[in-house]
């Protein structure tokens, strides 16, 4: 197959799926290894980030700028975040033991859900209220160049770090046949997507804030910037919101992409054991894992011994690959529709 629409239920640090796996052609590999890339993407943007925090609160207090206040706000929450990843994908990535069959995948969905609290707490709600204040006390910035250039500086650092996320984003999407956007709302790696949300906030808080200070320089007075603070909360506050609403649908239980049990349909009817498949339900359980809960009706007319232990070696087929957990199958009743790819 010369796509692989399957790539977002691989586990990290798989390069593809031994033989013998049911789903072995939806689920080969064709990129570089997602979980080296989720790492090397979060460690650009945690020095990106530390950088630019630092830089843009030296520049707050010589400023004096509200809109540079909520930047350096913004960018300490990043910076914090980035932690919040790392512990997510290394928790996440733990072997499986007797409490935890299916491992510790939804580990990186809780700590990715942290991560997104802290934005908005300590980036929208911070950016805001202060913003809200400045609208009051009025004060008046000053040095405006060196804000432009800590601003200018910024853009970079996060575009390089933007582009990061987007370079690991465009393969994937393409294997599951998405547009970029969509694959980032919508995949199982929370670390991509917080990354690649965050990013995409900050650039255009960027730039709402060099409005700000501009406006600010050129009329003299405080209000645009004060509104450029709270313009930068709003935005980071949708941002932790729709990372908070993705992390909530994994935890709780997220099924697959529809292509995804689509494929897998059809290739569980292309073994010479499957005769049928009345009921399929993959489960996202972790980045690029899953689990398969279904009934099949087995070929042939074997006594209930011999079908039991075909049904396990099937099972025990099914789990071969990598991206798959765990697996439990039952057999179906002769009353029971059959589902097609």
């Amino acid at each position: 197959m010369a796509g692989d629409p399957l790539n977002d239920s691989l586990p990290a640090g798989a390069d593809q799926v031994p033989e013998p796996a049911i789903v072995r052609a939806p689920l080969e590999r064709t990129g570089d290894d997602a979980g080296n890339e989720s790492t090397l993407t979060i460690a650009i943007a945690f020095t990106a980030n530390l950088v630019i925090a630092v830089a843009k609160s030296i520049a707050a207090v010589l400023t004096g700028s509200a809109s540079m206040v909520a930047e350096a706000a913004h960018s300490w929450a990043d910076t914090g975040n980035e932690i919040f990843l790392v512990i997510a994908n290394r928790r996440a990535g733990r072997a499986p033991d007797a409490t935890h069959p299916h491992g510790f995948g939804r580990e990186a969905y809780v700590w990715s859900m942290f991560a997104a609290l802290g934005l908005f707490v300590a980036g929208a709600a911070v950016s805001v209220t202060h913003g809200v204040q400045e609208l009051f006390t009025q004060e008046e910035a000053g040095d405006f160049v060196i804000g432009y250039i800590v601003l200018g500086v910024s853009f970079l650092l996060e575009g390089t770090s933007f582009l990061q996320s987007l370079r690991q984003a465009r393969p994937e999407a393409a294997s599951m046949q998405r547009d970029v956007f969509q694959h980032v709302l919508e995949t199982s790696d929370p670390t991509l997507r917080a990354v690649f949300f965050e990013d995409s906030a900050a650039l255009i808080g960027i730039v709402i804030a060099a409005g700000a200070l501009g406006l600010h320089q050129i009329t003299g007075s405080p209000i645009p910037d004060a509104i450029g603070s709270i313009l930068v909360g709003l935005v980071l506050g949708v941002v932790a919101i729709v990372l908070i609403q993705r992390n909530r649908s994994f935890l709780i239980g997220q099924e697959a992409d529809p292509r995804v049990r689509s494929q897998v349909i059809g290739a569980l009817l292309e073994l010479p054991e499957v005769s049928r498949i009345t009921y399929l339900r993959i489960e996202i359980i972790g980045p690029r894992m899953v689990t398969l809960v279904g009934d099949v009706d087995l070929a042939g007319n074997d006594v209930e011994s011999h079908v039991a232990v075909r049904l396990r070696a099937l099972e025990a087929k099914i789990a071969a690959s990598p991206a798959v957990a765990g697996v439990v199958l039952s057999l179906s009743s002769p009353d029971e529709k059959s589902l097609a790819p």
